[in-house]
């Protein structure tokens, strides 16, 4: 466990409190414990702060569960972002330092079923006039895995902030496009209170059971098609994502994105295009929300690190650099 306080920490929680002192974002706190981990290096930029979340072991495994609090105080900006891609393993059973739920000596199929399941919260605060930049690498979910993630964010009147949600069909290399058991993440963000965009994720191999689907058409041939795997319904991408802008920092942005989305010409193709993109207005267009999906992921973060590439005026050309390398 690591604090900035030296305090004790439950098990799988974090804590990142950043206040504006002269130019110099300063944390009053900066605490998590495993299987999380947080780092900030020294940044140079004036009322900018960067801060790694990452996992011990370079991933998680089923059963493990994470809580971060963050509070992004007046005038701050605070980039969160990753070392890599958050890589979920596959589901197994047994207790977990990290695992939120405990058993007796002789767990119950249920509870086993509830330990597989890999979880992920995040609840931010963000002050008047400050920003939060939460541009992560992707998920990637093994074969097996189960992953469910929270995210939700309350802003100021004034505030501004970028989120970025992806995830990826899984290792290539192994086989395993698609072929994890289930992903669902939810995004809210408030503004003042009032709830100004909702976007929920849920991809669900656990219910496709492909012996019992082929004997059940073998059996009965005129019996409804079943239902088709994660892979088959999302092919021929491999990357799918949602980015979210809101507040006066991010006009930049969303005004080159306008003007990029104005050029689009929509016709028929007799095979799918490598990358498509989306750009749909939130909250009487105070807020606009991108969807974009790619046959590589390399081709959606190159992308994205071009369609965003403004927000160096904002938070400095080296601190954004550094959410694309």
């Amino acid at each position: 466990m690591s604090s900035t306080t030296g305090e004790s920490i439950p098990v799988g929680t974090g804590h990142i409190t950043c206040d504006l002192h002269s130019s110099t974002v300063v944390f009053s706190k900066l605490s998590s414990s495993y299987p999380l981990k947080l780092l900030s290096p020294r940044v140079a930029e004036h009322g900018v702060a960067i801060v790694y979340v990452m996992s011990y072991g370079g991933g998680l495994v089923g059963g493990d569960c994470m809580q971060l609090v963050v509070e992004v105080g007046k005038e701050c900006k605070l980039l969160l972002l990753s070392q890599g891609s958050t890589k979920v393993f596959k589901t197994r059973a047994g207790n977990r330092a990290s695992t939120r739920f405990r058993t007796s000596s002789q767990p119950t199929p249920s509870s086993l079923s509830l330990q597989a399941v890999t979880t992920q919260s995040m609840e931010v605060t963000i002050a008047p006039d400050s920003a939060l930049f939460l541009l992560p690498d992707p998920v990637t979910c093994f074969r097996s895995a189960s992953y469910t993630q929270a995210q939700t964010f309350h802003l100021a009147g004034s505030a501004s902030i970028v989120l970025l949600d992806w995830v990826t069909s899984g290792r290539k290399s192994m086989d395993e496009e698609w072929d994890f058991l289930r992903y669902y993440s939810v995004n809210e963000v408030f503004v003042e209170g009032r709830r100004v965009a909702r976007d929920v994720l849920l991809l669900d191999n656990s219910s496709y059971d492909t012996q019992t689907a082929s004997e059940s058409c073998l059996s009965n041939p005129t019996t409804r098609p079943p239902p088709r795997t994660l892979k088959n319904r999302l092919a021929p991408y491999s990357c799918y994502a949602m980015l979210l802008l809101y507040g006066p920092q991010t006009h930049g942005v969303v005004t080159d994105l306008q003007a990029k989305y104005r050029t689009i010409s929509i016709f028929k193709r007799a095979t799918p295009e490598r990358f498509l993109w989306s750009l749909t207005p939130v909250d009487d267009g105070k807020g606009t929300v991108v969807r974009a999906a790619g046959v590589d992921t390399e081709d959606v973060k190159n992308w994205f690190k071009e369609v965003l590439r403004g927000l160096e005026a904002v938070v400095g050309i080296n601190e954004y650099r550094k959410a694309f390398l």
